[in-house]
């Protein structure tokens, strides 16, 4: 009898994992298995793949070139990331402690720009940033500026688009983690006689580091893979490893160049989300008393 239900619970089980096992095998697993293997071969004449086992394309990685990429990518995704969360945690804070009836009106203003394609968003930014754009034409009009602002096609146009991109998923975290704040832990905090700044780094940043961690991840890591944002807003005078990548794969046809850059950044974000799941798991709860 025992025998029997292990089987059947066995068998359930397997069923209900099947689908899931299944969709990660053949859209996660097997893609990034070809990816790795593509990395180490050989490209061929006419742009093909020839499997012959090399390492050269990891070796040409270090080069002062690449090199230089890659650490104006780190910057330009950390850059991003910090002056998210500097605007987003107020921004979040205000939003979580929000009167009831205003708070579902702040977060539609968070959520609105998932409405709308993140490519026409791009378009749309460049309409606001180029010479002949609406800040420019407005600041000239005004009287402020004599000559048009060079706002496009140069790391600043980057990062501003970045932001634009990625401000919405650093609110969000931060806004769940901060609503399940309990404000009498403040409140205790403010008759024990801490100051604002006492309440702010000794409380509430502790308590609120989960949804740090998380927005920082779900800014950093895709900053360094919008390709798009830095061909549109960046022009051929930025270039990132992401359109990098995209460059290899597309226009020189050089695959397992490509594929390799691409498992060095998959180590990088393996090595990431590793290091926030031993940073954001539980508060010490001696960080707060």
């Amino acid at each position: 009898m025992k025998r029997k239900i292990f089987k059947d619970n066995l068998l359930a089980k397997l069923i209900t994992t099947a689908p899931i096992a299944l969709w990660m095998l053949g859209f996660f697993l097997i893609p990034l298995a070809l990816i790795v293997i593509v990395s180490f071969c050989i490209r061929g004449e006419v742009g093909d793949v020839v499997y012959s086992f090399t390492a050269d394309n990891y070796t040409r990685l270090i080069n002062t070139l690449y090199i230089t990429i890659f650490f104006k990518s780190l910057l330009i995704a950390i850059g991003t990331t910090v002056i998210c969360l500097i605007f987003g945690y107020p921004f979040a804070f205000i939003i979580a402690r929000a009167n009831k009836a205003i708070k579902p009106i702040l977060l539609l203003l968070i959520i609105l720009p998932f409405w709308t394609n993140s490519l026409v968003r791009t378009y749309a930014m460049i309409i606001l940033l180029r010479t002949e754009g609406i800040i420019n034409t407005l600041l000239l009009n005004i009287g402020i500026i004599k000559v048009p602002l060079h706002l496009m096609y140069n790391n600043t146009a980057v990062m501003i688009g970045m932001l634009y991109m990625m401000f919405p998923f650093m609110v969000l975290p931060l806004y769940s983690s901060i609503e399940k704040l309990d404000m009498r832990i403040l409140e205790a905090a403010d008759d024990l006689g801490a100051g604002p700044v006492d309440k702010f780094l000794k409380i509430t940043l502790p308590l609120t580091k989960g949804g740090i961690l998380s927005g920082s991840l779900l800014v950093f890591v895709p900053t360094l893979g919008l390709f798009f944002v830095t061909d549109l807003m960046g022009g051929s005078k930025v270039v990132l490893m992401s359109n990098l990548i995209k460059n290899q794969f597309l226009t020189a046809r050089d695959w397992p160049f490509g594929a390799a850059i691409s498992v060095v950044l998959i180590i990088i974000m393996i090595a990431l989300i590793s290091l926030y799941t031993k940073l954001g798991g539980k508060v010490d709860k001696r960080e707060v008393l």
